[in-house]
């Protein structure tokens, strides 16, 4: 018999189809992941950042795999593992079968993601086939990837949150502005092989059309810190817009749309998709 709690949380994300129904249960286990990390008093050390903090907790309407954190201050001999231990023991008081693994970094992984940096750790959430009966034959394997910056570039904000379910209790995140700021040093500098990862740039039209000013400073700090900037000249508004010009120029468009297809409930959102749609909304960027 499946858990009351979750069968409350599934009628509150309901998801249609296999990948609906997967992605709303990841969701489920990302709040459940979440609630582990509060009873460890995690946010005392760390904050929420990216995208699943975006749709969690500022609701982002699409959906995201991955958990990321930031050390609120360096902290070169920070574990992460202790913690894990305490969404694992969440999810089981849940019934829910999981385990937090380390991930193995590889030479693949690095060229991925140009800016996962030596001092971030990395842990696997895994949600095992069938989930102690809970939701038999529903789901394959679920993996959530959780990261944390042990070494995050200054100059960021943070603000708390509150969430209500599965119970409420509160979350430390990244404030919009940061948020913008670590999204647009996404756009510009992550690598990714030939591909282009689509959600990136609708989160950048999220944060645009919702006013959202961009945390500059911060953004010039995450340059400066992955090797993206390097000259002695302060990153400015005028620059910034040459850099953005100059990545629209390399988009592909196609391959944006059929990145990000998979984590939206419909593609009307970015039918309009365009190098002259993206160069006309970054015009409206404003910094602070």
């Amino acid at each position: 018999m499946i858990n009351p709690v979750l069968s409350r949380l599934l009628d509150i994300y309901p998801g249609s189809g296999s990948e609906g129904r997967i992605n709303s249960l990841r969701d489920i286990f990302q709040h459940i992941a979440l609630l582990g990390l509060w009873r460890a008093k995690f946010f005392e050390h760390a904050a929420f950042y990216g995208g699943t903090a975006l749709r969690i907790l500022y609701n982002l309407d699409r959906y995201s795999e991955d958990m990321d954190f930031s050390l609120i201050k360096p902290d070169g001999g920070f574990k992460l593992e202790p913690y894990c231990k305490y969404i694992e023991q969440e999810l089981d008081s849940y019934g829910l079968s999981a385990r937090v693994t380390t991930k193995i970094k590889n030479s693949e992984s690095q060229v991925k993601s140009a800016f996962l940096k030596a001092d971030t750790l990395e842990q696997l959430l895994v949600v095992e086939p069938g989930l102690n009966q809970q939701f038999p034959g529903m789901l394959p394997m679920l993996k959530i990837k959780i990261e944390i910056d042990t070494d995050p570039p200054p100059l960021f904000q943070t603000e708390v949150k509150f969430l209500l379910n599965p119970i409420p209790f509160s979350v430390k995140v990244y404030d919009l502005p940061s948020l913008f700021a670590g999204k647009m040093h996404a756009v510009l500098c992550r690598g990714w092989k030939n591909r282009v990862k689509g959600r990136d740039w609708y989160d950048l039209v999220w944060f645009i059309g919702r006013s959202v000013p961009l945390n500059l400073d911060h953004l010039e700090m995450r340059m400066r810190q992955s090797g993206h900037r390097t000259t002695t000249e302060p990153l400015t508004e005028n620059a910034l817009q040459e850099l953005i010009r100059d990545k629209i120029a390399k988009l592909n468009i196609e391959q944006a749309k059929m990145d990000v297809s998979r984590f939206i409930v419909t593609r009307d959102s970015i039918e309009v998709w365009s190098k002259e749609f993206f160069k006309e909304i970054s015009g409206r960027i404003k910094v602070i």
